[in-house]
């Protein structure tokens, strides 16, 4: 930082003084990210309607996307020529690091095989297992019984520490980005974290022993898919003894990797 004139005399014992706007405008976030986006865009980017952080730009040989979380860029392409292309425009705007191929990013492990790319959460997953005192637990081959029905009137008693069960279902909730076969049970036991009772942390605990029996299961998005989009869904009428709504479930696969 430099010393506005009349401050430069050595001999002068006053001080600046930094208003805390110097350190960080409340604003600054969002004057980079459209720093940014801005020069993505120019660059012939297309910013993405469903979400405003993906950036895509496509030709007649090359396909580029642009993910973007805070002051972290991830982007993919079909061709190596194109994505130089893309980290040498940044290069000559902001001063960037390259950290290679995409391995870890926000609990989610990436791995590459000449099958496809595997996405797991691992790490994510034994960490819950060690908070929750569960590393040691008998595992089960399945996460929740299909008979079973939860109500939010529930004749158990009401937790003692009910913040215990709400933080475990919120890191289980994560979870399901790689662990579609977590969706059901987590998206049930959610359903209580205003007033759980005991009988809904033992379905919580269930899942817990059910990870502990798969925690490195994960999506294998393979190489050799085709782009074609299949949907399946079913229903269970009337199945929500709480609501008396139907419970609807769904899958999308693109060619054969469930993406959703």
């Amino acid at each position: 930082m430099q010393l506005p004139l009349g401050y430069s005399n050595p001999n002068d014992p006053r001080v600046c003084k930094l208003k805390r706007s110097i350190y960080g405008l409340k604003q600054a976030s969002r004057q980079w990210f459209s720093k940014l986006s801005t020069c993505l865009l120019y660059f012939g980017f297309l910013q993405a309607k469903s979400d405003s952080s993906l950036f895509i730009r496509k030709s007649t040989n090359d396909f580029i996307a642009v993910l973007i979380y805070v002051d972290d860029v991830f982007i993919a392409s079909n061709t190596l020529t194109a994505l130089n292309k893309v980290k040498q425009y940044l290069r000559t705007t902001f001063p960037i690091k390259d950290l290679g191929n995409l391995k870890y990013f926000l609990g989610i492990e990436v791995a590459r095989s000449a099958k496809g790319i595997v996405l797991c959460q691992i790490k994510y997953a034994l960490d819950i297992l060690a908070d929750s005192g569960f590393s040691g637990a008998k595992p089960v081959s399945f996460p929740m019984e299909s008979t079973l029905k939860l109500s939010t009137h529930d004749a158990s008693p009401s937790l003692s520490d009910p913040a215990f069960y709400r933080r475990l279902i919120g890191r289980l909730l994560y979870l399901t980005l790689t662990r579609p076969d977590l969706s059901y049970a987590i998206q049930t036991l959610s359903q209580f974290m205003s007033n759980p009772h005991t009988m809904h942390m033992q379905a919580a605990e269930r899942v817990l022993r059910y990870l502990k029996a798969t925690p490195g299961q994960g999506l294998l998005l393979k190489a050799d898919s085709t782009f074609h989009l299949k949907a399946y869904s079913d229903s269970d009428w009337g199945g929500c003894i709480n609501t008396r709504r139907s419970v609807t479930g769904y899958l999308v696969f693109l060619g054969d990797s469930l993406i959703s």
